[in-house]
């Protein structure tokens, strides 16, 4: 898997925080430097961490699914991906979070809700043989970033685009998972 591969994956995971950092930042009267830190910092540690637990988990099992690891990547992708789009269409956008609550128990249940998607890629991850510790890395750089970002949007433009964010999020994942079904399929 390449960096732009990386990267684009990484950003599908990183849309459920994204999409709960829009409702943290809605529900400020102001943004301060460490309503960016404590979210990007949550949401970024733990999309980090789960594919390593994942990856752990994938790699005890790696050797008696090898003939099959494309299949049950795809179906993971496909599942989680699909989940975002469905959870994406089934909100409104009016329905937003409006908790201003930042204490280390609100943010440490938020973090593992949003990353439990990449709990799942991690398992993916490890039948893929991909460097984990490059991966999680990028994951959670790039979920940081995100989540940072996603809490001044929430500020500046709402709810709006809360909804949008996760059906993207799912389309890529679950793009992803057709990817490397078909890579395995034609060319192994």
């Amino acid at each position: 898997m390449g960096i732009a591969e990386m990267l684009v994956l990484a950003a599908g995971l990183a849309m459920d925080a994204f999409a709960v950092s829009i409702g943290k930042g809605l529900s400020l009267r102001s943004v301060r430097a460490k309503h960016l830190a404590t979210t990007g910092v949550w949401f970024g540690g733990f999309q980090a961490l789960m594919p390593i637990v994942g990856y752990l988990l994938g790699v005890s099992f790696a050797q008696q699914v090898s003939s099959i690891d494309h299949w049950i990547a795809f179906v993971l992708l496909g599942l989680i991906g699909g989940n975002m789009i469905r959870e994406s269409l089934s909100k409104s956008d009016e329905e937003c979070c409006s908790d201003p609550d930042f204490s280390a128990r609100t943010m440490f249940l938020l973090a593992v809700a949003t990353s439990i998607d990449a709990l799942a890629v991690g398992v993916s991850l490890a039948f893929l043989g991909v460097n984990i510790w490059s991966a999680a890395a990028v994951i959670g750089c790039v979920t940081f970033c995100f989540s940072a970002v996603g809490v001044l949007i929430g500020k500046h433009f709402g709810c709006r685009y809360k909804s949008k964010a996760e059906f993207v999020g799912g389309l890529i994942l679950t793009l992803i998972g057709v990817k490397i079904l078909v890579e395995h399929t034609l060319f192994d």
